[in-house]
């Protein structure tokens, strides 16, 4: 479980790292975008081949399309909800809103929740996913980058923003280590059941959040930078063998 706890700590630490890199240098909605499509396309092949991949002989096709599916409604639900605060790209740098804080915040944390139970829960007898890892690792730079630019303008303090990132950061290390729980205790067909349920929220939030945010801002270039992200996944041990 502390190994799990850590592995989430480590995926979650590039918050801070973003949030630090955004309050010494400027950096153009380009290169963020460029960043996020690529841990774009690393997401989508962590979550196929160390999500899906997985869970579909544990727990058959409808047990963990069916998981899957309610994995993505869930997340969908509550992306609404966050949304119906005014502020519908949550990843941007908003400005002059007295909400954009929480609203960021904790649209930060339902992204990372799902990224870092499912951490925990690609623990097996080999060890957690490292490809995973290095995926929410890449995919929350481009997140705190934008969003610590905003948070700035809104009038807060470096060690503010840093420290919200940190708490954030805390609590994706608490979400990996009750993902490993709930999987070391659960029977194989459960367990692909809730990997199923994670590919779905981080599926979701790929689809919803870092994709149409990429191509807004970084143009059709970000396709092609989005299957390099795939490819380096795989290349990096994607598939299993």
């Amino acid at each position: 479980m502390i190994e799990s706890a850590l592995w989430g700590l480590l995926g979650g630490s590039s918050l801070v790292l973003g949030g630090a890199l955004a309050l010494v240098a400027r950096w153009s909605a380009r290169m963020i975008a460029l960043v996020m499509a690529f841990g774009s396309g690393v997401l989508i092949s962590a979550v196929s081949f160390d999500l899906v991949a997985e869970a579909w002989p544990e727990s058959g096709g409808l047990v963990t399309g069916t998981a899957l599916a309610a994995g993505a409604l869930v997340f969908f639900g509550c992306d609404l909800a966050i949304s119906r605060t005014g502020l519908t790209r949550r990843r941007r740098s908003v400005a002059g809103e007295s909400s954009a804080a929480m609203v960021i915040v904790a649209g930060a944390a339902l992204d990372g929740i799902p990224e870092s139970a499912a951490i925990g829960a690609t623990v097996s007898g080999v060890g957690v996913s490292v490809t995973f890892v290095l995926a929410v690792f890449l995919s929350n730079i481009p997140e705190s980058l934008s969003s610590s630019a905003g948070l700035r303008r809104a009038g807060r303090s470096g060690r503010a923003i840093l420290g919200l990132w940190l708490l954030i950061t805390v609590v994706s290390a608490v979400a990996a280590a009750l993902g490993y729980v709930v999987v070391t205790n659960s029977a194989p067909e459960v367990v692909g059941a809730i990997r199923g349920f994670a590919a779905g929220a981080v599926l979701t939030m790929v689809a919803s959040t870092m994709l149409p945010e990429a191509h807004d801002e970084g143009g059709p270039f970000t396709a092609l930078v989005t299957t390099a992200g795939f490819l380096c996944a795989v290349a990096l041990g994607g598939v299993p063998s």
